[in-house]
């Protein structure tokens, strides 16, 4: 489907303009097809991050859903409160979204969502992750890739990301997808997926930050899909423990065709520090990465 037909089959604006997103963000890019997806009978779930700010105040809020803001640690709880409320009152057609930034997933709200999954709730948790605490003032996540600057680690982040998906998939989950706010017909059609599975299923969105990373807000768009063609990010779907490379990473399953992460590194101003060392290391650490997908893709169990 080409985006031409993607925005005739979707038409309808459920994230509206006016928003007080920074210029250029990557998660109002990502949430504005995320929300096409599940369409208007939805409830969002949204733990503190910047998404408690660009949604704006009511009644001039950006969302024409269900929005609620609550404490950092809480999506995973929140969202299967409101599924056994839903479940209770017999309104089996209204989809629960947890819309929750890395530092609310990878660190703080980890707990919840594994209980969440290990429970088995009938919820779509989405992270969405700009790869820092950006909304109270870019300090460190176990997101952050190796060698970024953050506030916290203003010589650069001394370990690599933390791989939640992978993380996710083994607890068995029905389905587990990554996305990026550069590929909105990948993220639209994984959505669509999700909504029509019963259980947790979680997405987990690259979505770039230009004040965190430090490149110019019109290069949001590139910078995501450089992210993808150089390996530094997969697009894939673990559906049922079975493992599947999304289209636009299929192309770069060759490492002769992906481009060198230094094209990817050299846009951002959070990688000025970053050493040649770190650089191996990460190209080491993608190399390995890429070698698990291709036997996963062939065949081997993910878990």
């Amino acid at each position: 489907m080409s985006i031409k037909a993607l925005r005739s089959e979707a038409p309808e604006e459920y994230w509206l303009p006016g928003n007080s997103s920074c210029q250029g963000c990557g998660s109002t890019l990502a949430l504005r097809w995320v929300l096409k997806a599940l369409g208007k009978k939805t409830v969002m779930v949204v733990p503190a991050s910047c998404a408690n700010v660009y949604v704006g105040w009511w009644p001039r809020s950006s969302a024409s859903v269900n929005y609620f803001d609550m404490a950092f640690a809480a999506g995973g709880s929140v969202a299967s409160g409101i599924v056994a409320a839903l479940d209770y009152l017999n309104k089996k057609d209204i989809n629960v979204v947890a819309w929750v930034g890395d530092g609310g997933t990878t660190d703080i709200g980890i707990q919840a969502l594994s209980g969440a999954a290990e429970r088995g709730t009938n919820f779509i948790y989405i992270c969405y992750d700009n790869e820092a605490y950006m909304n109270t003032g870019t300090q460190r996540s176990s997101s952050t890739p190796l060698g970024a600057w953050t506030t916290t680690t203003p010589f650069g982040k001394g370990q690599q990301k933390k791989n939640v998906p992978m993380i996710m998939a083994a607890h068995n989950i029905p389905y587990v997808a990554t996305a990026c706010s550069s590929y909105p017909k990948d993220l639209y059609e994984k959505i669509k997926k999700a909504k029509d599975i019963e259980g947790t299923k979680y997405i987990h969105i690259l979505a770039p930050c230009p004040p965190g990373w430090r490149f110019d807000t019109e290069l949001t768009v590139e910078i995501g899909k450089l992210a993808v063609e150089t390996g530094m990010w997969a697009l894939y779907e673990v559906e049922n423990g079975v493992f599947r490379l999304s289209s636009p990473s299929k192309r770069v399953m060759d490492p002769s065709k992906r481009k060198p992460i230094q094209e990817y590194i050299k846009l951002q101003g959070r990688f000025k520090g970053i050493t040649d060392e770190q650089i191996r290391e990460l190209k080491n650490y993608v190399d390995r990465q890429w070698e698990r997908y291709g036997k996963m893709e062939e065949g081997c169990p993910v878990f």
